[in-house]
């Protein structure tokens, strides 16, 4: 072989190993804002907002909690115990007549213990569990943190009127229907396309769910309101 040849070689060598290590490199890095943007949805908002509208931080902050929490593999749910669940909640929606204080506690566990089934940090690790819960369902993660909020200082304490919890208990429902969803809806993409729909904004059924959750949740349903 030819001293070219064997020139011309070592060269390609050395361009494949270069390609090879910036496109590593290059999966390693942090997503960009627009990518983040889009996989917390309101998320991305309140944690610029909590980092006083430093965007880079609150990037910096999604990123690792990316980098944490992405890889978790998500337990599935049988069908026993989505029907249990579902249950459950709707005993609470329904005890919300008469005691919306307990009815928004239950909620608050049962979102702890479902997710905690579902893979997620256990329910007594709050924040850690309310972090990963973002990674993986960003756009209704803020409903858990609000019910969570008045179940934990109590409607009195921190102001929550009925209103204020019958709203808490409305957000965090649509973070207990995606933990409890069969494995289709559970796929990042099928929750993306389903957040762009105007029955997900509006708090109704989306279409095609199989969910059998009542969600007939309204001001007229509440005492006192």
């Amino acid at each position: 072989m030819s001293t070219g040849v064997i020139i011309a070689l070592i060269v390609i060598v050395v361009a494949v190993v270069v390609v090879a290590a910036t496109l590593t490199l290059l999966s390693q890095r942090p997503q960009g804002g627009r990518s983040l943007r889009r996989r917390f949805g309101p998320e991305y908002d309140r944690t610029v907002a909590r980092h006083d509208g430093d965007a880079r931080a609150a990037e910096r902050d999604l990123a690792e909690r990316v980098k944490r929490h992405g890889a978790l593999r998500r337990q599935p749910l049988e069908a026993a115990a989505r029907e249990e669940y579902a249950n459950r909640w709707t005993a609470a929606q329904e005890r919300f007549v008469d005691s919306p204080q307990e009815a928004v506690a239950e909620a608050d566990r049962l979102l702890g213990e479902v997710a905690g089934k579902r893979g997620f940090p256990d329910g007594g690790r709050y924040e850690e569990q309310v972090d990963a819960l973002s990674v993986h369902h960003g756009h209704h993660v803020h409903g858990y943190r609000r019910v969570h909020r008045v179940a934990q200082s109590g409607a009195a304490e921190n102001g929550a009127g009925t209103e204020e919890m019958r709203k808490a208990m409305i957000e965090a429902r649509a973070l207990f229907e995606e933990l409890v969803a069969p494995a289709r809806q559970d796929d990042p993409r099928h929750r993306t396309e389903e957040a762009q729909t105007p029955e997900a904004d509006s708090g109704k059924p989306v279409s095609g769910s199989r969910s059998s959750l009542p969600w007939a949740f309204t001001r007229r349903q509440v005492k006192g309101s």
